[in-house]
């Protein structure tokens, strides 16, 4: 799950400059002369979900993985009032380490796919962790320095492209890659740029959802490099702010070992607060720690929001939520802040996620009314 941002994760920012940009891979990093006339497709999104831990960042395989999403699961995402499904997959679910296909994976990639579509749920299929980028571990950040990692990257969408074209364009998007972490914002504009000049040869009308670097965060989006005249692209960020609330507790991040109070709106963790536990976890929790309120928050996003409207494009959230430790009416105020900036800024939106780590239906698959009632009020 995308969960660690810029402002508490500032060491992974070591990684080297990309260098597949041969003129034998024919990479391109902005709009050529002969660049087809693109026709606007009609895909659209509003209110969506993650269908996470599916295909994607889990251990999972067989029959375990084959019902921990089933048709229901789309039927009752739609009858919960979303338009459409955000379904991350990642490449060793997809292929092995030989490049040999994982056949039961890309069946349920189609089965969430025909799923969301028989129940008028739009989807967008995201290629969430590669074996050569991983947006949580620094390890795993080969793609910016091997050009080898860049090719094998081109070529899974190149594959993934001649297995899902075949869906309607106007139903069916692309997201190439989840949370870019380079070092270098120009590494990933010219590595995306890349990958949708390929993905146009093969699909020139499909649309294709893209961040900024580091973590789709908002503050990089003003250095996004955006293809030119291309009405078949979304603009995404990701929001978890501030980290210290919406990942409270939560079991994978330093914030599991503060236990004290936490706020929101306000000061996140109070001076007194942090005055009482350990240093080393005090300054991990004081860089991300401040005061947050629906303004501060929105002046924030309206770094991307400045962006699309420049160049004309949708602006979509692709992934919000906060983990259900904190206390339920700060939490519920921290969901009708982000909802109400949303809707004020024709923003789109998918919650991370459907069940699991940030649930919106309990043990049973139920709605949880509490949050649901403010992310899609009843009309």
């Amino acid at each position: 799950m995308s969960v660690i941002r810029s402002l508490t994760l500032a060491w992974l920012a070591c990684f080297g400059l990309l260098s597949g940009c041969s003129d034998s891979t024919k990479e391109s990093t902005a709009a050529q002369p002969d660049q087809p006339q693109y026709i606007a497709n009609n895909f659209s999104l509003d209110r969506g979900v993650n269908a996470s831990h599916w295909i994607s960042q889990s251990d999972k395989r067989g029959e375990e993985r084959q019902q921990y999403m089933q048709e229901h699961d789309f039927k009752r995402i739609a009858a919960m009032g979303f338009d459409h499904v955000r379904l991350p997959v990642d490449e060793e679910h997809l292929w092995d380490e030989e490049g040999n296909r994982d056949e039961q994976a890309f069946e349920l990639l189609h089965n969430g796919v025909q799923w969301g579509l028989k129940h008028n749920l739009n989807v967008i299929v995201d290629l969430h962790v590669l074996r050569a980028h991983h947006f949580n571990r620094p390890d795993s950040q080969k793609i910016w320095t091997d050009k080898a990692a860049q090719q094998q990257f081109i070529k899974s969408w190149q594959a993934l492209s001649a297995e899902l074209k075949q869906y309607p364009i106007d139903r069916v998007a692309y997201e190439p890659l989840n949370e870019a972490v380079a070092n270098n914002n120009d590494d990933w504009n010219k590595l995306i740029n890349w990958v949708v000049a390929e993905i146009r040869k093969l699909e020139p009308n499909r649309t294709i959802i893209m961040g900024s670097n580091r973590w789709q965060q908002v503050e990089t989006f003003a250095a996004l490099q955006i293809p030119q005249n291309d009405p078949n692209i979304i603009l995404s960020f990701h929001y978890y702010t501030p980290f210290n609330f919406t990942h409270y507790e939560s079991p994978w991040t330093f914030t599991k070992d503060y236990h004290g109070p936490v706020h929101y709106p306000g000061q996140t963790i109070a001076d007194d607060d942090l005055a009482n536990i350990p240093a080393k976890l005090a300054e991990q929790l004081r860089g991300a720690n401040g005061e947050f309120d629906r303004d501060i928050m929105f002046k924030h996003i309206a770094q991307a929001v400045e962006v699309a409207n420049k160049a004309g494009l949708k602006l979509y959230c692709g992934e919000f939520g906060a983990f259900p430790t904190t206390e339920l009416a700060l939490r519920q105020q921290w969901y009708r802040d982000m909802i109400s900036i949303f809707d004020e800024h024709d923003i789109a939106w998918a919650h991370w996620n459907y069940k699991n780590d940030f649930p919106l239906v309990d043990e049973t698959l139920e709605p949880m009314p509490e949050l649901m009632d403010i992310l899609i009020p009843a009309k």
